[in-house]
């Protein structure tokens, strides 16, 4: 058994998808209602992870769990006691390049450093995922692209190495069913450093249309991101972020093809995976 939190997220769900198709049985932990849009085969439970002590009778029988941080927050450090109470043997943790590059605001990436100290830490066998810039980012463009053939953004010119997520949950796998070295951290990139300009017009190739990028001022994107609703912690880490990679673009490593055998998926292939988000 294997247990997944932030499992409605978009490396949790592509976990579970490829742990389900190697027969492995999965607990998902969601939080609220969200467990209705899981598959039938995978055991769901709800609750709050920043208060985990009622998740103590979920982890009978887990061999591995895989933490999102921003699903466990503060609740991690009790939640690793349970698991080793529990008799859990490994832990795969989703952290960020920002902890080893810094880039952005630096209370964020000190968020993924106390989890990476707590892991580490805990007695369990161990791996560290340090993740770039998720090509998934992108569909935050979709409603602009299908309604037109310009995307408005900050910080065109923000290069980083986007990860296609299916890549993050392969090596995510295997390191839960205990085919990476323990005690090991890699840092997770795609194969092309790119900067937004590029990426808008890799996904108009991917959709047969020629798509343009329009820079705006960043705090027009800031009160535009707050004005849907969001969070204001959302365009303080995107914008932080990017602001950064600018000047120093993000890390690109060989880690995914190392751990994986094949090459990393570029942006062209999530692009075209992704094409009807976009419209195509």
């Amino acid at each position: 058994m294997i247990l997944i939190t932030g499992a409605n997220g978009v490396v949790g769900r592509q976990v579970m998808n490829l742990l389900l198709q190697e027969g492995t049985a999965i607990t998902a932990v969601t939080r609220g209602p969200g467990s209705a849009a899981l598959p039938d085969d995978v055991q769901a439970v709800s609750g709050d992870l920043f208060r985990p002590q009622w998740i103590e009778a979920a982890l009978e029988g887990v061999e591995a769990l895989q933490i999102s941080p921003r699903a466990t927050g503060p609740g991690l450090g009790e939640l690793l006691r349970l698991a080793v109470k529990q008799g859990v043997q490994r832990v795969v943790l989703l952290s960020a390049t920002t902890v080893e590059h810094p880039a952005g605001e630096a209370r964020f990436a000190a968020q993924f450093q106390r989890a990476e100290d707590l892991v580490s830490s805990s007695g369990l066998d161990w791996t560290v995922l340090r993740l770039a810039d998720f090509a998934a980012n992108a569909l935050a463009w979709a409603p602009q692209i299908r309604s037109g053939d310009v995307v408005r953004g900050a910080c065109g010119q923000a290069a980083t190495s986007p990860i296609h997520e299916t890549d993050i949950a392969a090596v995510a796998a295997r390191a839960l069913r205990g085919s990476v070295p323990p005690g090991s951290i890699h840092t997770l990139t795609g194969p092309q450093s790119l900067d937004q300009i590029e990426k808008v017009h890799l996904i108009g190739a991917a959709l047969g249309r020629a798509l343009s990028f329009q820079e705006l001022p960043p705090e027009r994107i800031r009160q535009g991101m707050l004005a849907q609703g969001l969070p204001e912690e959302v365009p303080d880490r995107l914008l932080g972020s990017l602001a950064d990679y600018v000047h120093r673009p993000g890390p690109t490593t060989s880690a995914v093809e190392d751990l994986l055998g094949r090459p990393a998926r570029t942006f062209a292939d999530w692009a075209r995976d992704n094409a009807p988000a976009f419209g195509g």
